[in-house]
């Protein structure tokens, strides 16, 4: 029977348990109409720090900030009754001890009612996602390109190309899964580590820019649609190509507001006669 069955929203545990079962689905949502249209489609939807580049503008993810976290995870919180919610913590907001990890974390869950945070970082990061698990609060963990980290690994490009960083994504991987996580984004990173990986650890993989063979597959919504057209990774494909018939639509409303065509009467509200 389908997970999707349950009557109420689906937990970490039921992610979890879905590994050797069936793909997990997961996709980005930072809105509450966005979110309501997902949510029958999803098993998990990530409130991910990827909201700072492409709603704001942002170049990377490191300027995000708790509160826009916060703001957006309620949002989509209010669009969704099935699908489980994952909120990203954004740099800086845990990274400087378990403790300040567990207080943001613990302020996430409270003011937005999510049932999971996600943290970026592997071996090291370890005690931090053991710290949170044993205190009641379900991570998401995130190996392999790091987006949060771009400042000193050079940019974004796929890893695993070389024995080192395979060495260290294996080792990651290995660490917060054995740590607790619920299950584990690998991004970025060359097929067959993440094909090995994914049959390694007893958590679920969800890849995004991994491989085929991951637990399940995550990917940003505006991509998804066609919407963010500041670049296209090679791992994006492109469900729907909404930039056009947006700009058409943009266009045409200007067209008729300028030749008074719009609005027509059937738009305005008229006194009644008598």
């Amino acid at each position: 029977m389908s997970v999707h069955t349950a009557k109420r929203r689906l937990a970490p545990s039921d992610i979890k348990a879905l590994k050797g079962e069936r793909p997990i689905v997961s996709l980005t949502a930072y809105t509450t109409p966005v979110a309501k249209l997902m949510d029958p489609h999803v098993d998990f939807m990530l409130v991910g720090d990827s909201l700072g580049m492409v709603l704001y503008g942002l170049d990377s993810t490191v300027g995000v900030t708790l509160e826009m976290m916060i703001a957006h995870g309620q949002a989509v919180m209010r669009g969704s009754s099935n699908a489980c919610v994952v909120v990203d913590l954004p740099f800086g907001s845990y990274q400087q001890s378990k403790e300040q990890a567990f207080a943001t974390a613990a302020r996430v869950l409270k003011e937005t009612g999510c049932s999971a945070i996600k943290l970026e970082g592997g071996a090291e990061m370890a005690e931090t996602v053991d710290f949170l698990t044993q205190r009641g609060i379900p991570v998401l963990g995130h190996v392999g390109l790091m987006p949060q980290l771009i400042n000193t690994t050079g940019g974004y490009r796929s890893l695993g190309r070389n024995d080192k960083e395979v060495e260290k994504i294996r080792k990651d991987a290995a660490a917060i899964d054995d740590a607790g996580a619920f299950a584990i984004v690998i991004e970025g990173t060359v097929e067959p580590l993440a094909r090995e990986i994914t049959g390694k650890v007893k958590a679920p993989t969800i890849g995004i820019g991994a491989s085929p063979a991951c637990d399940g597959q995550v990917l940003v919504v505006d991509d998804v649609l066609g919407i963010f057209t500041d670049f296209k990774p090679r791992f994006v494909k492109h469900f729907a190509n909404l930039a056009p018939v947006m700009s058409e639509a943009f266009a045409t409303y200007a067209e008729e507001v300028k030749a008074r065509s719009f609005p027509a009467p059937e738009h305005t509200f008229q006194l009644k006669k008598g």
